[in-house]
């Protein structure tokens, strides 16, 4: 995102396709309102091949510039100005399937597309736009029974405030007494925040969707935020994890396992994290792991054999990506595990980046592996 961070968080904004190298197909004219914009707004536009088209009202304006992010239109989305004062453009080539952040530059100024939502990345309220994927309708609403997310403000002693996070339960927990269920933290990237993995990443539908179908246990997924946004450009090796493990294994934990109906113990426990969460889910598993069974590193690196002391204590590993990043490299570290006796598992997402639709798989291909002893 932006320019602030080590290679392992700095593509979260990317997610837009590499362009053909050949002349570009004809662009088809069947463009619809994206599905994330504003009550009543037109624009931003996509149209069935994936590509965007913009429309901004600035007539005083020298020059707009649509940014979506690292990749697709280097250095962005120019918009051209018709005789009415309006600016509209359309992106080069069409971008990945799924969620991508964006922003507009007048003039030198970043503000955000008044026609589309707003959500938190790259440390501020950026726009978002949805290009349709094919395989939508496992992060769909569709009309099966649905869970509850809920925020929680749980003390937190060594920050010396409150601090916030959003629990999914599954669907049924309000209605037993009784049945306890395992849990999942899981963590966002950099740049986000604890709202990340329901409202860009769709966690709770992905869920709702895998139960539904049988695919799945239910179980509890917590998420709050890593406390990573700190972090500048060059500043990764000097990231230190203490702070907010505290946060999370000595403070939030045991507030969790007192307000909700938990199944306590490290055999019961997994930790997730896309980008920088996954850097941290990967210090955090390795310095405690009497506290997690499970571990999931989406885009966020890998595990080497010779960092797990003790592999009775690793009920899974699970390491994923896109296609456009590090594949051959998540995969050999899982057969690398396997052959050291781990159960690892890999997956790719296909024809994605360091990008929203990759966790959004990952999440749909780890939610069955977990929990299953």
């Amino acid at each position: 995102m932006k320019k602030h961070i080590h290679a392992v968080v700095i593509f979260i904004l990317t997610g837009i396709g590499s362009f053909a190298q050949t002349k570009a197909p004809e662009i088809k004219d069947d463009f619809q309102p994206s599905e994330l914009n504003q009550p009543g707004k037109e624009y931003p536009m996509v149209n069935s091949q994936g590509y965007a088209r913009f429309r901004i009202e600035a007539p005083e304006a020298k020059s707009v510039v649509v940014s979506l992010g690292l990749g697709g239109t280097k250095g962005g989305t120019p918009l051209t100005k018709n005789d009415d004062g309006v600016w509209m453009g359309t992106t080069s080539g069409p971008m990945d399937e799924g969620f991508h952040y964006y922003h507009v530059t007048i003039d030198g100024g970043v503000f955000n597309d008044p026609g589309a939502l707003n959500y938190y990345g790259s440390a501020r309220w950026e726009s978002g736009i949805e290009i349709p994927a094919h395989d939508q309708d496992f992060y769909a609403l569709r009309d099966v029974p649905h869970g509850n997310v809920q925020q929680i403000l749980f003390p937190s002693p060594s920050t010396g405030t409150s601090r916030r996070a959003f629990v999914y339960t599954p669907p049924g927990y309000s209605k037993s007494q009784s049945k306890r269920y395992p849990v999942l933290y899981l963590q966002h990237g950099w740049g986000e925040d604890e709202t990340a993995w329901t409202n860009q990443g769709r966690a709770n539908l992905i869920m709702d969707n895998l139960i539904a179908e049988g695919k799945t246990e239910p179980f509890i997924i917590v998420m709050t935020y890593g406390m990573t946004n700190d972090t500048k450009f060059g500043g990764l090796r000097d990231f230190k994890i203490e702070p907010f493990q505290t946060v999370l294994v000595d403070e939030l934990m045991p507030y969790v396992d007192e307000h909700f109906r938990t199944i306590p113990g490290q055999a019961h426990r997994a930790m997730a994290g896309l980008s920088m969460g996954g850097m941290e889910t990967k210090m955090i598993t390795l310095a405690r792991p009497d506290v997690f069974a499970y571990y999931a590193l989406l885009s966020g690196g890998t595990y080497k054999p010779e960092e797990i002391k003790d592999k009775s204590q690793v009920d899974l590993i699970f390491l994923s990506c896109g296609s456009r990043e590090n594949p051959d490299g998540v995969r050999s570290a899982a057969d690398a595990l396997r052959k050291a006796g781990v159960n690892a598992v890999s997956f790719v997402s296909e024809n994605t980046a360091h990008e929203f639709q990759t966790w959004r798989r990952s999440l749909r291909e780890l939610a069955p592996l977990l929990f299953k002893n």
